[in-house]
């Protein structure tokens, strides 16, 4: 077997690396950065959107974490008859944010579905068997956009400020989780052709989630509720200490984010960890 790794410097791409080595294979890293000095990876530095001008040699598997409309224009570049299965990681973004408050939510969760479908479509025309994997909240401790973030907000403010009592519910999966179960979908002939949800092992409403994140930081618990009115009001002024905060965000605090993993585990194994994020 040889497998490609498409966005191997990213958090999920590298422990699939990682996962990849451990397995005794010498994986193909592809990345638009500069070359890792892993010596048992082949690193190839290129751009998944100019597909024609690098050769990639034949191979297997090919994982991706790029998103998927890019790889779906270029797999036909990518294609060889020895390319059995691809697995790509989408988000479950595309079922929680398909009704959001935020007109550029909803048309980014839209384009990220036909970006899925068209990719799907792509791989059936060639006849490579496909996995898609939907994680939920993704977290690596200090390299993360969404547990890390607030962690940092935490050490900033000594506190963290809650639209309403934060009540939705929640499923935080961490990155070498995904990438463990994208090997293993990657082998699992039950796993051809289908699209799963892989959320985290815990389910935990957003207070709790934030609690464990002052946990993590060996921090006391300092959750402020705000009435959603205040919060839409204030928001203006709190959004400079939030980069890329909207205040959907707020709103999304009381709404549940919960999917199945029962056909994740029952098709190759998905067994995440808990959710007990340590910063140290």
């Amino acid at each position: 077997m040889t497998s490609l790794v498409i966005g191997a410097t990213g958090i999920v791409g590298g422990y699939i690396v990682d996962r990849l080595l451990q397995a005794g294979e010498r994986p193909i890293a592809l990345s638009r950065s500069t070359h890792s000095s892993v010596t048992d990876v082949e690193w190839l530095k290129g751009d998944l959107a100019e597909p024609d001008v690098f050769e990639l040699p034949p191979v297997t598997t090919l994982y991706c974490t790029a998103h998927a409309g890019l790889l779906a224009n270029a797999l036909p570049h990518l294609y060889s008859p020895l390319l059995t299965r691809v697995v790509a990681f989408t988000s479950t973004s595309i079922v929680t944010k398909i009704d959001s408050d935020i007109a550029a939510e909803r048309e980014s969760v839209r384009l990220w579905a036909e970006a899925e479908q068209k990719l799907i479509s792509t791989c059936d025309s060639l006849g490579v068997a496909w996995t898609v994997l939907r994680p939920t909240i993704i977290y690596d401790e200090g390299r993360d956009a969404n547990i890390t973030r607030l962690s940092r907000l935490i050490q900033r403010l000594g506190f963290i400020p809650l639209a309403g009592s934060g009540t939705g519910l929640r499923q935080p999966v961490h990155a070498e989780d995904l990438a463990i179960g994208a090997l293993a979908a990657a082998a699992s002939p039950a796993a051809a052709n289908k699209i799963y949800a892989i959320p985290g092992k815990d389910t935990i409403t957003y207070r709790e989630m934030v609690g464990r994140i002052f946990d993590g930081l060996h921090k006391p618990r300092r959750i402020i509720p705000i009435p959603p009115a205040l919060w839409r009001a204030a928001f203006s002024v709190a959004k400079p200490f939030v980069p890329n905060a909207n205040v959907a965000m707020g709103n999304r605090m009381a709404k549940d984010m919960i999917f199945d993993s029962a056909p994740a585990k029952e098709d190759f194994g998905w067994n995440p960890r808990e959710f007990r994020p340590k910063f140290d």
